[in-house]
Formats: C-alpha cells, structure tokens, sequence
C-alpha cells in the first residue's frame, strides 16, 4: 500500500500503481471527471501516471493556473495533428504554450493563409470529438532519432540529437496514430481539451531563432476552459485594439515614430501637452513629499560605468559612443585607435550617487530624497520595439531615496502611501502587489538580505496591502517590490518600481557620518511612480481610449460659433475661458453645429460650448459634455469659475 497525502491534510491508502486519476475518483466522482493531472510532491504529472510511492497528491482542474496552461499545451498538440491530417507534407517543430495562448512552428513549403484557419478549427474539433487517450511513451534516443527520421520530421530528428543528452530518457506522448516529442504532462484525453480555442494569427520564425536557418511559418492560437472565457478574451482583444494608443495616438493628433529615430517618440503640442501635465503633477507629488530635484550628464566615461558595474552587466544595451573631435576635413570619419568611450547613460542612479559624495553627510542628513525627470537611453533591438510601449529613449519620473538601515521600513510605507495615492488620482486603484526576493546570482550578504526583504514585507503588513512573494526576482543588488495595475478592460500592467540597494554606495563609495563618529554606508533605495513617461503616457491612452479627463486633456473646451454672427462671441469667450485658466481651441468654421460637435466629439474634447446669436445676446454658453447628448446652459461668468475647478488636477482640487 501507499499513503497519499491531500492539501486538506487528510492521508489515504491506495494499492500499489494507483494513479492521481484514482485518488480523484475515490474522493468524488465529480472530481474525477473535472481532473486534468495531478501535482505530485509539487512536480506537475499526468493524471493517469502510476503513483511511485507515498506522495503528497493536489488534483488539478480547469480552474487552476495550471489546468489553463494544460489546456493550452494540449491545444498546440491538436493543432499539430489537425495541420499534419489536412496538409501531411508539414513538419511540425515546435509548439510552446505563451500568454493567453499557444503557437506552433511549421516547415511547409506552401504558405498558410488565415483562409485556412476554419478547416483547421473543424479538423481540431473533430480530434477532440474523436477522444484519443493521450498516452506517455518512454523511448531510447537513438530509436527516437531514428523514428522522426523514418516518418519525415528532420526537425524534431535535430532537436533530439542537439538538444537532449545521451542516456537520457525521451517522452513521445501519442493521440490516436499522430505522436509528438514532448516532456509533458498533457490531459489523459484529447476529449478533455475544450472546444474553447481559436486560431489567431500568422507570423514568420526563424527555426531555432536564427536567421541563417530556414523560416518557419508560425500560427498561433488561443486556447481557454469554456466558451465564456474565451468569448470574454476574443472582447478584450477587440477593445485592446480599439484602444491601441499608436492608432489613438494618430487619430488625436499626440505623437508619431518614425524609422529616422528609432525607439524615440516626435512629440506633438497635444501630446506634450498631457506630457506636461504629468510632469506638473508628479512634480508637485514629490515637492510636498520632500524630495529634492536634479539634473545630471547624458555623457559619462566609461570608467565610471566599469566603477558602478554596468559597463560589464548591462553594455550591450548601452549606447556607446568615441569621445573625440572628427576631422571635418576628410569625407571619412576616422576614429583614433586610443579614443576613450563614453555611453549615454540607460539609467540615472549613479549620477545620483554622485551629488550624494559631492557633499559631507551626516547621519542627521538621512533620508536624502534625490529626484530627476531623466532621460536615458537603452539599445533596444528594433524588433523589441513597440510604440510608447517599449522604446531606445525614455524620461523616467526617477528618484533615490538615501537613508540609513533604520529608516527602510518608514521610507518604503511613505513611498507606498504615494504610489497608492497617484495612481487613485489617475483612477488606477486595483493594483496588485509582489516582492521579489533573492535571485541566486546576487550582491551583498546573506544578512542584509534578510533585513532588506523583512523590512520591504513589514512596510507593505503596515500599510495594510497584501502581497504575493516572485521567489528569486530581485535584483542583483538587492530585493524589490512589484506593482501590477489592472486597467479599463482588465489587462496587467507593471509600472512603478520600488528597489532596495545595498551594492551601488558600496561600489560607487558612498557613505556618510554615523552618530557614533565613524563613516557608514548608505542604503540606496531606487523607485520611480510612472515608471517611464512614455510608457505610462501609452498606459493612460489605452485605459481613457482617448477620452482624457478634464485635467489632462491637450484641448478642454472647444467654443464653437452657430453662425458667423456669433463669431466675435465665441473669440471674447474663449478669452474669458483662457484667462480663468482653461485651455480652449474655437471653431469659427462655415459648417453645420452638428458637423462640428461630431468632429470634436471623435476628437475626445471633454467640453464643447455652442454660440449663437442667443448666447450672445445673453452672454450664455450652451454646454455639451463628451458622452452626453445633453445641453446646460450657464452663464459665461459661471462656465469660467465652474469649468476651471472641474479642470483642476486632483491634487489641486484636494487643496
């Protein structure tokens, strides 16, 4: 007999070669039929593979994170299948499981077309109709090799013969007569895979990601647990693309990217205008947290970067350019062979680190709170690129808190009490929180570790925030916290960033005068609200879909002339409206009041104020709001008192 363990703490005995599969059905048979595999003494397996002993057995369902993963694993596995029963001259190669999905390489001759794709779909749901158990085989490698090569699939051939080591056992997992290469585990039928799936897109891929080698055609899909879900994700994917802040972006006129500059955004009034308006308001965030503002060099020494230890971690993606003067005599630019290096700086900390050893310190000093709207650059691969999303040059909303040890705890609940309050003013507010604890590769010793982690944990408990631990994220120096915040339509972002440091102020030889006389390193704590403005910018466009609030929106209130009678009306105003703070366009055009509230309207103006010869006449403005088909009318004294409160920023409006 064997003794299985359950999560409820609860042990069971079954016999010898009981698999998960039976230890769901003795619970229930409603189990059973929901059981997909088992967890194993933590260790993922197929439901229908024998128990090898005592174990600690969790039965995992569709509603699981792993279940979904499962799924989608299967998913890829049916679509190889269908693929090779349509078209039986395809290679398939690789079908891994990514975000919300699974794509899966094929080596055909012929290209796919999306045209296909509803045969394909027909062909996988009668795959799943048909039920075949999926069933775990244990082969030799040579007699696998020798296998792949006999049926045509050179490709899976070579990944055995590369990749996997001699003597080292190989699974073959087979549905029906069709069989793949794969680790595993997989559902115990493909009867199991719901019908929840479809194919998405087609993309090119190199084989084995290298562009020397033959390309591949790539499908991908998407894969979930029911009809609901799926139908849910197939809706956000339709907003996302609504939504997408480079088409928003065209539309209202913000910015545009252009391949002259890669990575680097051509900001447009509009769009600066907003930028603006962040910056005012985090400015005024951190002056009334007690921060201090500076500006630091584009350009430093390599030297300096070999000092703080990213010219050896981080120089690939660093700009590196000669420091010397070129002859502008000669056609050729030549660089001397002793040039010296600089690199624009991908981040600000060490520059901050030097204002910090540009004075004496004392420990009285501690916390110092060193801010920079720094722009930095980092060599992104060109296919990396995305938008305002992921760029070669960025701002960031950056700072550093310097402090002693005992001040960790008290500055990390200030920062999280800041973090929480601008993102409620931007309507951000379910947010979720993760510490990142020591990666195996590290600096600093085992013991500051220990207290780094205890105080980030202790200041999130004492700011009532719960939190999951990312096991081995943190940085090389030092742990940190992660903030994931859920927008408009249910999409995770990461943006802010809250680091502990102990490595740089020693590398960099920071420190300070204790209480007791003798000289101290300082703590380094690195965090930033936005992240980079850019990418918040792209977070904020997607979240509003262009429909600002008030505050932030470029233009806030259009005046908008009936007849030209009315003209010299609106330009007097839209005058008023801009003395009382607000910022306001007219249109004075030759065209019907309709026409012009619909442009404007698409153009996501919060407010547009109708005149004609009555608004005139009576000195009114006829409001109509964005999203609303009705009118007010207000007195033109009242719209400049009542409209300048409505367009303060939160923080103002607070005081």
């Amino acid at each position: 007999m064997i003794k299985v363990s359950l999560p409820d703490g609860s042990v069971r005995e079954y016999e010898e070669g009981a698999s998960p599969f039976d230890v769901a059905k003795s619970i229930s048979n409603s189990l059973a039929k929901k059981a997909l595999a088992a967890r194993v003494d933590g260790e993922l397996r197929d439901l229908m593979r024998p128990l090898e002993g005592d174990a600690k057995v969790e039965i995992v369902t569709a509603n699981d994170d792993d279940g979904l993963e499962l799924i989608r694993h299967d998913a890829a596995h049916v679509l190889a299948q269908a693929v090779q029963d349509l078209y039986p001259e395809t290679q398939v190669t690789i079908g891994p499981v990514i975000d919300d999905g699974f794509y899966y390489d094929f080596a055909r001759e012929e290209p796919f077309s999306t045209e296909d794709f509803e045969k394909i779909e027909k062909k996988m749901a009668e795959i799943v109709d048909a039920d075949y158990p999926i069933v775990r085989e244990v082969w030799d490698k040579g007699e696998a090799i020798e296998t792949f090569k006999k049926i045509g699939e050179d490709y899976k051939a070579q990944i055995i013969d590369d990749i996997i080591p001699p003597g080292e056992a190989i699974t073959v997992y087979r549905q029906g007569d069709w069989f793949d290469l794969c680790r595993g585990p997989h559902l115990p039928s493909t009867g199991k895979l719901p019908k929840a799936f479809k194919l998405m897109k087609l993309a090119g891929a190199y084989w084995r990601g290298d562009s020397k080698n033959e390309m591949l055609q790539r499908m991908y899909g998407t894969a979930w647990a029911n009809e609901k879900d799926l139908k849910a994700h197939l809706t956000r994917l339709e907003e996302a693309e609504k939504r997408d802040h480079r088409k928003v972006g065209a539309q209202l006129d913000l910015f545009h990217l252009q391949p002259e500059a890669q990575g680097s955004v051509f900001w447009h009034p509009k769009g600066f205008m907003i930028w603006r308006q962040l910056e005012a308001y985090i400015r005024r965030a951190q002056d009334d947290d007690g921060y201090v503002e500076v500006k630091t060099p584009q350009l430093l020494d390599s030297v300096f970067w070999e000092k703080s230890g990213h010219w050896d971690k981080f120089r690939e993606n660093m700009f590196v350019v000669p420091d010397f003067i070129p002859n502008t005599d000669e056609a050729e630019v030549k660089i001397p062979a002793e040039t010296s290096l600089m690199a624009l700086k991908p981040m600000n900390c060490p520059a901050h680190v030097q204002i910090f050893k540009n004075a004496q310190r004392s420990y009285r000093d501690l916390p110092i709170r060193m801010a920079e709207f720094g722009c930095c650059h980092r060599n992104e691969a060109h296919g990396a690129l995305h938008g305002l999303m992921r760029v070669r040059q960025m701002t960031q909303d950056d700072a550093h808190i310097f402090c002693r040890e005992d001040q960790i705890g008290e500055e990390t609940l200030r920062f999280l009490k800041l973090f929480e309050r601008v993102y409620g003013d931007f309507g951000l507010s379910d947010i979720s929180y993760k510490l990142a604890t020591r990666p195996e590769v590290r600096g600093g010793t085992d013991e500051n570790w220990d207290r780094a982690e205890k105080a980030l944990a202790d200041a999130l408990d004492a700011a009532g925030l719960p939190f999951d631990i990312a096991e081995g994220e943190g940085a090389f120096y030092g742990p940190k916290l992660e903030f994931h915040l859920t927008d408009a339509i249910g999409r995770t972002w990461q943006c802010g960033t809250f680091q502990l440091d102990y490595v740089l102020p020693e590398r960099l030889d920071a420190e300070y005068t204790g209480s007791d006389g003798a000289k101290h390193r300082p703590v380094m704590l690195h965090r930033a609200v936005f992240g980079t403005f850019e990418r918040f910018m792209g977070i904020l466009i997607e979240n509003y879909a262009g429909a600002f609030p008030m505050w932030l929106s470029p233009v806030q209130v259009v005046v908008a002339a009936i007849t030209d009678a009315a003209n010299d009306y609106a330009e007097e105003a839209a005058a008023a409206l801009r003395k009382a703070g607000l910022r306001v366009e007219t249109d004075l055009r030759n065209e019907k009041i309709n026409y012009k509230v619909r442009e404007h309207s698409v153009q996501k103006v919060p407010i547009i104020a109708v005149v004609g010869g009555r608004e005139a006449e009576e000195r009114t403005l006829a409001l109509r709001r964005l999203g609303s088909n009705a009118q007010q009318m207000i007195s033109l004294d009242d719209a400049c008192v009542g409209l300048a409160q409505e367009a303060l920023a939160p923080d103002l409006k607070r005081d």
